[in-house]
């Protein structure tokens, strides 16, 4: 069952966030991993929205979102991320 990561983020550094921007692609890539969202214009219809950028990542089940977040080679562009944006990465499993 597929399993989505959804990210929200305020960026704090957008020079440093570019660099996370092109090395993060491949590392969801190679784990089977595909943008859905990325960014784009965030209307709340209920509520306040929790931060100014959402990502949503589909991957083909929870182990292997675990294992991107996890891998060596996305070591280095989370290092990035944690440096030049804050929030919140939620793993959720699909509907199946």
């Amino acid at each position: 069952m597929a399993a989505y990561v959804i990210a929200q983020i305020d960026i704090t550094d957008p020079e440093t966030f570019k660099e996370y921007q092109a090395l993060v692609p491949a590392t969801i890539a190679a784990h089977g991993g595909e943008y859905l969202v990325r960014g784009g214009e965030q209307v709340a219809l209920e509520g306040e929205a929790p931060s100014s950028r959402t990502v949503v990542l589909r991957f083909p089940d929870m182990a292997a979102a675990r294992a991107w977040h996890a891998s060596p080679e996305y070591e280095k562009p989370l290092a990035i991320r944690m440096a030049s944006a804050t929030g919140t990465l939620l793993l959720v499993d699909g509907v199946g």
